[in-house]
């Protein structure tokens, strides 16, 4: 130790502590100015971080206006004094000393991606159940927030089954899809609004046979849980200046009930529950889709038991030897057979 002052000089400041937490204490702080000084280490969020290079002529004064319109026709905004676009973004805090922050290049900029290649959507379909080529189609998603939360939701309805209804009073004739589309748009939104945008990956939206995947760099705030998702919880964004201005376009809502609407809207839809987890880096929400129709099931020559039991896993999301026998009334031996036989076929995993 003594030779390490020694070498060390004049570019260190000795203290004398008398006890512990003191030199814990200083310790961290230190180590946290050293990282801050390395670029490694960041204490501001990154949405209110000034964009690195931008100035007030990268934001689209058009969008803003747009905005400040879609808002108030919204219900959710009233301006009061000037309504020029930078008063509007000073009004929303996304400028620091006159420079765009983060928050403000992503919803309004010219060219977001100019400034952050990670902010990004990519799209996939598969035709299966899983992630094999070829890829029946493919669209990565970039520029303001806005749109490419709209571009993604509209690549996952094209994917996916819808009907027409009939027109009663509405000149349109509204179309019903197989996810009900608040589902698939919270789902985007979320990720979109609560990712980690110092993680250089992109958000994910993927649509398989089964279901659809959400997968969002980043991990929930501390002391939220996937569990805690499926019950009434409070809202944490991760990004605050990003969720405020999608909040007045109602694109999210600040009684934290996102995930628990998704479950209603998917048991209404006879759709069982989303899963939601964390895998490795990302956070992932899964939608099952209701592909198994009626015409489906009728090409597989299944019994009206197992009919029965597809109908009723289809709802509930889960179904066992134990279960299968008291639905149907059967033994031990049918259950096992009627089940191997839905497992074999693909139904069942």
């Amino acid at each position: 130790m003594a030779k390490l002052m020694k070498n060390a000089g004049n570019q260190v400041t000795r203290r004398r502590f008398s006890d512990t937490p003191g030199l814990v204490g200083e310790v961290y702080a230190s180590m946290i100015e050293r990282l801050e000084n390395r670029g490694d280490f960041r204490s501001k969020p990154f949405d209110d971080s000034i964009c690195d290079g931008a100035i007030l002529k990268d934001i689209d004064n058009a969008e803003v206006k747009a905005f400040v319109e879609t808002a108030e026709a919204a219900g959710r905004l009233k301006l009061k004094g000037s309504r020029t676009p930078k008063a509007v973004l000073q009004n929303f805090n996304l400028l620091r000393d006159d420079q765009p922050t983060n928050a403000a290049i992503l919803l309004f900029g010219k060219k977001p991606e100019k400034f952050f290649n990670n902010a990004q959507v990519h799209c996939f379909h598969f035709h299966g159940t899983e992630k094999r080529k070829p890829i029946a189609s493919q669209q990565p998603y970039s520029g303001r927030l806005l749109e490419v939360i709209d571009q993604a939701v509209e690549f996952v309805l094209g994917k996916i089954d819808s009907s027409i209804g009939t027109r009663a009073k509405e000149v349109q004739a509204p179309v019903k899809f197989e996810v009900p589309r608040p589902v698939i748009t919270e789902a985007v939104v979320n990720a979109v609004a609560h990712r980690n945008y110092w993680n250089n990956g992109f958000v994910q939206v993927i649509v398989f046979t089964d279901r659809i995947e959400v997968w969002n760099p980043g991990e929930l705030p501390p002391g939220l849980t996937p569990e805690l998702l499926r019950e009434p919880h409070g809202p944490i964004p991760r990004n605050p200046l990003i969720a405020e201005p999608l909040f007045r376009v109602k694109y999210v809502e600040k009684a934290g009930t996102g995930t628990t609407d998704m479950i209603a809207d998917c048991k209404d839809a006879g759709l069982p529950e989303p899963d939601f987890a964390q895998h490795g880096p990302h956070f992932v929400v899964t939608i099952w889709r209701d592909w198994l129709t009626d015409e489906v099931l009728a090409r597989y020559n299944l019994n009206d038991r197992q009919i029965k039991a597809v109908k009723y896993t289809k709802g509930t999301g889960r179904i066992n030897n134990s279960i299968y026998r008291d639905l149907m009334e059967t033994s031990e031996r049918t259950a096992v057979r009627d089940l191997r036989q839905l497992t074999d076929l693909g139904i069942f995993i």
